[in-house]
């Protein structure tokens, strides 16, 4: 019978409203957590920044097809497709609590060590991330005050080198094993004990090489936190280790070191191979050639007299943008310069931070992938039946090499065009134009200002040649840096105009007779005139072919330009 009478007690509760728990002692210092910040300012994406630190790129093969490069720009990275022509797939979320300041790619995911510079206190973390999604993060112990500054995978060991200090964890679970602690450097002036360069060697259980600031490198054990033996450098006047890399050689390293100096080690019996000198094998006005990045080549040609057979070694630094290859055969030879890979650091406060800080040749490939203090990233392919042991360019992508001064949107060439709002004209202290595409990062290019790289290699400026006219700096064949610009696409021939045969940015006002404008029917006009520091000529660019243009125009006072504006011309 009780199961036919309806139950009031649970209509009751449910009809009726639910009551606010009564807190009988509130905490007066309790305060609500504060609202989340709108989403309307949230970060979305960083144009224009491809390698802007001085951290390393590092690469991942994906099976047989295709690599990936990754790249660090600030507090998060880029990955870039190689098969794709280096376009851009992933880019990390969230970012780091501190600028990046080591990498490596290992299996499907890449780890990201940072802090450690004062930014934030001493905090020092590792995130790892997965096609751009940050999964898991390493132990760091509670007393670590030191950036990592790199990062070493192999079998079950994650390795990490500081200033001074080795971090050892577990690959499998993230969990920190040990601390290595070196013994302190005696160098004269050295501040670290350890200098750069950490690597592994392949059939070495469990072993680590590390390079010091006396110039000696140091065998560990992690597993066992001990130390196996120490390889002392030839001369005291060595300088500091900076970069360590195997050979395919088994047992045998590369160590360069502060004077230029290369020497291939074997590690078993302590006896050095072959000694380099990058000082004396090229011809150069700049002493400081330090090799800071060293790789081999592992697809069995390059070398010997009819270039197939394996031993070709690559040097670079960050003191200049050359890669130099070496034949390892029969003593050791240079076989090519790469001049101008990457832009030299300028000598003007507040310029370029060019020099490469990594060259690595993909594993069983042709091919060459360098990063650059110039914000560009670059690969090369050897030609199987070319003369030159010098490779060319395959890919490039790169951006401002300093800081952006103006910047605005590229307007459309008509009022219903599709186009409003997609593109972004910005130029900065390295005395650029660049366009930048909204919809496809491959898109974007800088504005050409002509024969400039060509005019710096005949010059010397991006190479080593022995008759330097050091009277010319890079920065000096560029037009000044823009102060102001604008832009008008009314008129604009679009990238399919014909290539215009006059010179670029001649001066209308001095020359005699009647200027030829005839070519402006396939050319079109040009769409962008830009003011720059210091001088006293107004600059006109094609937009559509990405050039510059025909015209400078003279100030009447003969000042400075300090604005510029191109009206809207109808084109009918």
């Amino acid at each position: 019978m009780s199961k036919d009478l309806p139950d009031t007690n649970r209509e009751e509760a449910a009809t009726s409203p639910t009551k606010r728990q009564k807190l009988a002692h509130r905490d007066p210092h309790h305060r609500r957590p504060p609202r989340a910040a709108p989403r309307i300012f949230a970060p979305f994406r960083t144009i224009g920044l491809v390698s802007s630190t001085s951290v390393p790129f590092t690469s991942l093969a994906l099976g047989k097809t295709t690599f990936q490069i990754t790249t660090s720009v600030g507090r998060c990275l880029h990955t870039y497709d190689l098969r794709r022509g280096l376009n851009l797939v992933f880019i990390t979320w969230p970012q780091t609590l501190a600028p990046i300041t080591a990498t490596v790619a290992w299996k499907d995911r890449v780890f990201a060590a940072w802090g450690g510079d004062g930014t934030i206190g001493r905090q020092t973390g590792v995130w790892v991330f997965q096609r751009g999604r940050q999964v898991g993060e390493l132990d760091v112990p509670i007393d670590l005050e030191e950036p990592i500054e790199e990062l070493v995978i192999f079998g079950a060991w994650i390795v990490g080198r500081c200033w001074t200090r080795i971090e050892v964890w577990k690959s499998a679970s993230y969990e920190h094993y040990t601390t290595i602690t070196p013994t302190l450097s005696h160098a004269p002036g050295a501040r670290n004990t350890l200098s750069g360069g950490v690597c592994n060697m392949p059939t070495f259980l469990n072993k680590i090489l590390v390079g010091k600031q006396d110039g000696s490198v140091d065998i560990w054990n992690v597993s066992t936190g001990k130390l196996v033996y120490t390889m002392l450098p030839a001369s005291l006047t060595s300088g500091a280790v900076t970069s360590l890399q195997p050979t395919p050689a088994l047992s045998t390293v590369a160590i360069a070191r502060a004077d230029g100096s290369v020497t291939i080690q074997d590690i078993r019996t302590d006896k050095t191979i072959i000694k380099l000198n990058a000082q004396n094998a090229t011809a150069s006005n700049n002493n400081n050639n330090n090799i800071t990045s060293i790789s081999f080549r592992t697809d069995g040609h390059g070398a010997g007299e009819d270039g197939q057979q394996p031993g070709i070694m690559a040097t670079a630094g960050t003191d200049n943008g050359d890669v130099t290859l070496w034949d390892l055969n029969n003593g050791g030879r240079v076989v090519g310069v790469l001049h101008g890979a990457h832009d030299p650091p300028s000598p003007k406060q507040g310029g370029v931070s060019g020099g490469i800080n990594r060259v690595e040749f993909l594993a069983g490939q042709d091919v060459m992938i360098t990063s650059g203090m110039d914000n560009a990233l670059k690969s090369w392919i050897f030609d199987a039946n070319s003369l030159s042991a010098v490779p060319r360019i395959l890919h490039s992508r790169s951006g401002h090499a300093a800081p952006v001064t103006k910047i605005c949107f590229v307007p459309a060439s008509s009022e219903d065009a599709e186009d409003t709002g997609k593109w972004i004209l910005s130029a900065g202290r390295d005395q650029s134009l660049w366009g930048w595409s909204l919809r496809k990062d491959g898109q974007s290019s800088e504005l050409s200002q002509g024969p400039v790289r060509k005019k710096a290699k005949k010059l010397g400026l991006l190479g080593k040649n022995l008759e330097v006219d050091t009277s010319v700096s890079l920065d000096e064949l560029k037009a000044p840096e823009i102060t102001c610009f604008s832009c008008s696409l009314n008129r604009d021939g679009g990238m399919g105009a014909a290539p215009s045969a006059g010179a670029v940015w001649s001066n209308a006002a001095t020359k005699k007779g009647t200027t030829d404008t005839s070519d402006s029917g396939t050319t079109g006009w040009e769409s962008i005139v830009t003011g720059h520091r210091g001088d006293k000529f107004a600059r006109t660019w094609f937009w559509g072919r990405k050039r510059a243009g025909r015209w400078a125009f003279e100030t009447a006072d003969g000042m400075e330009v300090s604005v510029s504006y191109l009206s809207k011309i109808d084109a009918t």
